[in-house]
């Protein structure tokens, strides 16, 4: 097995890298960050791993926006596993005490020794077909829907003056979905202008009032469906509608494809997360199976970490779905 060591590298973002790895998102999202590189025994940087940390009521917690991304030759599983291996003990070393859940487009391969995980995945659509193959890809139901909203005048406008009203309908599409938490303004809106350039925010306007929205940062490597919403009795195919433009636009500038940003593996019938997953599926990109996990660094500390989440959230996403993991 080619091990592959761990250590701090500096940030090289690129467009060709996920748009969650360049150092504009990370700052905007962490106390700290960084990018942690796996060198194998020739010294040669095989991969790296986007981190931040945020600093909370005296804690110190290491999230990951972006996978485990390879940067050259081969690179399996028992490599990425020997990497992760290393980079929990590096990260230990920093003094954090715990790595939390990562974000919902953040799907791993494998997960380090010791992790408590659970799967977890993602639906991923690819770009570069012509855009009649792509939307012959999106399920007829939904390709219905796209043209009798565009029959009824909707109208899909792009821009950065949407930020306001956009997080309002984000904000109580959560809160109608029973989320416990909802990021705040100031929190929300310093994670998108962290993106730049590279990020898109869409409307459905109809008669003046806006149906539904969406934030997706993009680059050249993959556009993402962010944060989305709608109000309270949308106009069908509104929503429908946005991602369909979300989609044809990032296809028309180059990016290869679109992540529609986490679902649950087998999801209770009849869910809310069943109906999240479905909605995904029918725009006809592939499903990806990975996994969520989270490391105790800090033992005790993660145990008070653990208490505080079942109390607020009901615990966090590992919690919930690692019931469902089959061990390989």
């Amino acid at each position: 097995m080619n091990n592959l060591r761990a250590c701090p590298v500096e940030i090289k973002w690129c467009p060709a890298l996920p748009i969650y790895a360049s150092e504009g998102f990370l700052k905007s999202v962490g106390d700290e960050y960084g990018w942690i590189g796996g060198t194998d025994g020739e010294g040669l940087l095989r991969c790296v791993l986007p981190y931040t940390i945020i600093r909370k009521f005296g804690f110190r917690f290491v999230r990951f926006l972006v996978e485990t991304i390879p940067l050259e030759g081969e690179f399996d599983m028992q490599a990425e596993k020997s990497f992760l291996n290393s980079a929990v003990e590096y990260l230990s070393s920093t003094g954090a005490d715990m790595i939390i859940p990562a974000t919902g487009s953040t799907i791993f391969r494998t997960y380090p020794d010791g992790a408590v995980a659970a799967p977890y995945g993602t639906f991923v659509k690819d770009l570069t077909q012509p855009e009649d193959v792509l939307f012959c890809g999106v399920y007829p139901d939904y390709r219905a829907n796209i043209r009798r909203a565009t029959k009824k005048g909707v109208q899909i406008k792009c821009g950065m003056q949407y930020l306001d009203v956009s997080y309002r309908i984000i904000a109580d599409t959560l809160k109608r979905g029973g989320s416990r938490y909802v990021k705040n303004y100031d929190d929300f809106k310093r994670s998108v202008l962290g993106l730049g350039e590279n990020v898109r925010i869409f409307i459905a306007d109809y008669q003046g009032v806006v149906q539904a929205c969406l934030v997706a940062p993009f680059s050249e490597h993959s556009g993402y469906s962010l944060y989305s919403g709608t109000v309270l009795d949308p106009l069908k195919g509104s929503m429908h509608l946005v991602q369909w433009e979300a989609i044809r636009q990032f296809h028309g500038i180059g990016v290869k494809r679109f992540n529609f940003t986490g679902v649950r593996i087998n999801p209770e019938k009849g869910s809310r997360q069943e109906g999240i997953k479905n909605f995904k599926m029918r725009f006809g990109g592939k499903l990806v199976q990975g996994y969520m996990w989270k490391y105790s660094l800090r033992p005790l500390r993660s145990v008070a970490y653990s208490f505080a989440v079942r109390l607020l959230k009901g615990g966090d996403v590992v919690d919930q779905e690692r019931s469902k993991f089959v061990s390989e």
